[in-house]
């Protein structure tokens, strides 16, 4: 598991409007969040809700959306989770997947990885 911070942009979907943000980044996360307020700003809207499973076995239920995010000078459409306000906004797996980069933990970077089919 990786937890480092890369700055990102995220953006509406048709990339017009992006916003550049800090976030974690944690291989043991499935899916990117991002505070409400940004994507509010953004304009991204829900599509649907879903449960989701913390690290202590708790569950609970949050509003998702797509987004462009932009790193390293790629950008992909992605799901992202409308988080809590207050937490720091999170890179995850998915996101990760989609953009073809994956986790070097011991220099705490991304690096590019070939997809397998």
């Amino acid at each position: 598991m990786g937890i480092f911070n890369v700055q990102l942009e995220i953006g509406d979907l048709d990339g017009e409007h992006y916003e550049t943000v800090e976030a974690m980044v944690d291989s043991g996360a499935a899916y990117s969040f991002m505070p409400p307020s940004l994507l509010t700003k953004l304009g991204i809207q829900p599509h649907r809700r879903v449960s989701f499973e913390l690290a202590d076995g708790t569950r609970i239920e949050r509003d998702v959306g797509w987004a462009r995010i932009r790193l390293n000078g790629d950008s992909e459409s992605s799901p992202v989770v409308f988080g809590d306000e207050n937490l720091t906004p999170l890179l995850g797996a998915v996101t990760l997947e989609l953009l073809n980069l994956g986790i070097d933990p011991v220099n705490a970077r991304l690096i590019p990885v070939v997809p397998r089919l």
